[in-house]
């Protein structure tokens, strides 16, 4: 296990334990979340080693490098995907001013996003690590990726992108400092970096504690509030452009937190605690379950 000592968004060397999680989709072990001291960023620590990471992703219905519609939480996963794609790229376009141009997604899963990206004339890269994602990618969309951010800056073409995206990607990066200057170093001048991540300030997460899906320990390595995804990118050269909701991520992760919590799919209440979230998030536009970010390229 590798222990984390200083903080990621303001480089203290104190934090104090926070939360035990267990990591319910693959390992049944009890994870650690730990708790900065001076600014209140949260990580997971001890965790695997890098290289032992990815034993931790081998789940048959791990939803991010999976097609499978088995079940009722996969079949609504999918349903929302499919609603939720278009919005993505419209708020690419939205922010680059562009009908087209190109677009990197980093941590691109089977390459559904990129699917949408290149039906409406966009040239999409990805970076995927999982090989069993990048062949559906590849035989589903003839989509081609790159396995690492190392294999792709061998490509003299990975460069001057309009866009990089990164879906639910960056809490689960372990040297992300680094991964964040190299992809800044792949945009184009006042380019725009979206990114999305679970939000540990969400009502949901208070409500759930422990059993909050969007913990995910150990394959979520930072937990990231708001005002720590800001800090962040700042200090990578990004401002922060636009913040939105992803408004039905509460209810997909409370039907998942009811069912660690409660051995059962509990929908009515899982449905109930979603809109909850969302309803006390309106007031600050800072508290929902998940989050976008619009930076652009200083």
């Amino acid at each position: 296990m590798k222990e984390i000592n200083t903080c990621l968004v303001c480089g203290s060397s104190k934090s104090e334990a926070f939360l035990s999680c267990k990591d319910y989709t693959v390992s049944q072990t009890e994870f650690v979340i730990r708790k900065c001291s001076d600014c209140g960023f949260k990580f997971t620590s001890p965790r695997p080693q890098d290289t032992d990471l990815g034993n931790y992703y081998k789940a048959e219905d791990y939803i991010s490098h999976s097609d499978t519609k088995k079940g009722l939480v996969n079949k609504a996963y999918h349903w929302v995907r499919s609603y939720t794609l278009i919005k993505k790229l419209q708020l690419v376009m939205q922010h680059t001013r562009q009908k087209n141009g190109k677009i990197l997604d980093y941590g691109a899963g089977t390459g559904a996003f990129l699917n949408t990206c290149k039906t409406n004339k966009w040239e999409a890269i990805g970076i995927e690590p999982d090989e069993v994602a990048r062949k559906v990618m590849a035989d589903k969309f003839g989509i081609s990726s790159f396995s690492s951010l190392q294999e792709a800056q061998q490509n003299p073409s990975f460069s001057n992108f309009d866009c990089i995206s990164a879906w639910h990607v960056l809490e689960h990066v372990p040297d992300l400092k680094e991964t964040i200057n190299t992809l800044k170093c792949v945009l184009k001048e006042k380019g725009i970096f979206i990114v999305a991540v679970p939000n540990p300030e969400s009502h949901d997460a208070k409500h759930y504690k422990k059993h909050w899906a969007a913990y995910d320990v150990p394959r979520h390595l930072w937990h990231f509030a708001p005002k720590d995804m800001e800090a962040l990118m700042k200090e990578q050269g990004f401002s922060l452009i636009k913040t939105l909701p992803m408004v039905f991520d509460s209810f997909y992760v409370s039907m998942l937190s009811e069912k660690y919590k409660t051995g059962s799919n509990k929908l009515v209440a899982a449905f109930w605690r979603g809109l909850v979230s969302n309803i006390k998030a309106n007031k600050t536009g800072k508290e929902f379950s998940s989050q976008i970010y619009v930076f652009r390229k200083n």
